[in-house]
């Protein structure tokens, strides 16, 4: 008799091991935001993409003016834009993930709110694009020890900007033998 598949809880946090060479992926912290017997849907949390907001869409009538950095969310759905904030006082209308953490919202408040010159990277993330599984891929991959799911930490979701640090911080925060991997090469042939 099998087990029943493994559904993971919105906020769940996916680290992916080291020996993960798939570049949309090598050294990611995953944000888990939906998960069904139909597929899973994720942010991926530690890669900036290198632009910012009024770059990527300078001709939006409300968000053109944001010098707010923007993050690669997955290689899937390039022409969406996501965001993660833990400030719904600010911004209505998100949608709880977990507790305090909130994705999406009305966008004129994410505009008085970034234009408002308050340090945001604390509270609020951008996000390009998405990551995504179909029906069964997330829990064959969890099965096959590709990912590492972790309890929500939002001071690792709201980190800085560096991929690695980020990524070798929550490993360590697993304690145990994942601390060690912390420290491991995407590929340990490189050691």
């Amino acid at each position: 008799m099998s087990s029943p598949p493994i559904r993971l809880s919105p906020g769940t946090l996916l680290l992916s091991v080291p020996q993960m060479l798939d570049p949309n992926f090598m050294h990611t912290v995953v944000l888990i935001c939906d998960h069904t017997p139909e597929g899973a849907f994720g942010l991926v949390v530690n890669k900036e993409f290198g632009v910012t907001l009024d770059q990527l869409i300078p001709d939006h009538p409300v968000l053109c003016e944001l010098e707010l950095p923007v993050f690669e969310g997955g290689p899937v759905g390039r022409d969406t834009l996501q965001f993660l904030h833990r400030v719904p006082a600010e911004i209505s209308g998100g949608v709880e993930l977990a507790d305090g953490l909130y994705m999406g919202g009305e966008l004129g408040d994410l505009a008085r709110y970034g234009a408002d010159g308050i340090e945001t990277g604390g509270n609020l993330r951008l996000y390009l694009g998405y990551s995504g599984w179909g029906a069964g891929q997330l829990e064959e991959e969890l099965a096959t020890g590709s990912w590492v799911p972790a309890p929500l930490r939002t001071e690792i979701l709201f980190a800085g900007a560096d991929q690695q640090a980020t990524w070798r911080r929550a490993m360590r925060g697993l304690g145990g033998d994942w601390e060690g991997l912390a420290h491991q090469p995407p590929d340990p042939s490189w050691n």
